[in-house]
């Protein structure tokens, strides 16, 4: 089920007095968006002149926006873009489209429970996946994830013994 918008981030600065604001990702990594033409801020679609990566954050320059002050009062606002204006590489998703998912177990079919909440960590991201007889922490690489099916709602997880948490 793909989602019209995705929320990519919150404008946490200005970058200089040029006008262009510092904007913190949320959810993907800030490469992934540099080549956004237009985002939505504040109920409108405003477009991107400029936009390039600096110390894990985006500096963009958005229509509208010439100075420093025109920079500040935009401080604290979420960003989304058009999901269909963002093209991601292969195994590349957003956060925001992964919650809600249905974990299944790849080898048996059966339902883990709904992916709640995705968890950011320096080595890899973690999926938490609650609802169902147990509650699973899966971290995001290939030898637990074995496949991601946004339009199905489905992402198929490889069990190993001991995985969930069990309370007995």
């Amino acid at each position: 089920m793909e989602q019209a918008y995705i929320a990519i981030g919150i404008i946490v600065n200005a970058h200089g007095i040029r006008g262009e604001v510092k904007l913190l990702p949320q959810g993907i990594a800030p490469e992934y968006l540099t080549g956004c033409g237009a985002v939505r801020l504040a109920g409108r679609t405003v477009s991107v002149s400029a936009c390039r990566v600096h110390k894990g954050c985006l500096l963009m320059k958005l229509e509208g926006v010439e100075d420093m002050d025109a920079a500040l009062a935009l401080k604290g606002q979420p960003v989304s873009v058009r999901r269909s204006d963002v093209t991601l590489p292969e195994g590349v998703y957003f956060d925001q489209e992964l919650v809600g998912l249905t974990a299944r177990n790849a080898e048996t079919g059966e339902a883990l429970g709904t992916v709640e909440e995705v968890l950011s960590y320096p080595a890899h991201k973690v999926y938490a996946v609650r609802g169902g007889k147990d509650e699973y922490l899966i971290p995001a690489v290939p030898a637990f994830v074995k496949d991601i099916n946004l339009t199905d709602g489905i992402m198929e997880i490889h069990v190993w013994e001991g995985m969930g948490s069990h309370e007995d």
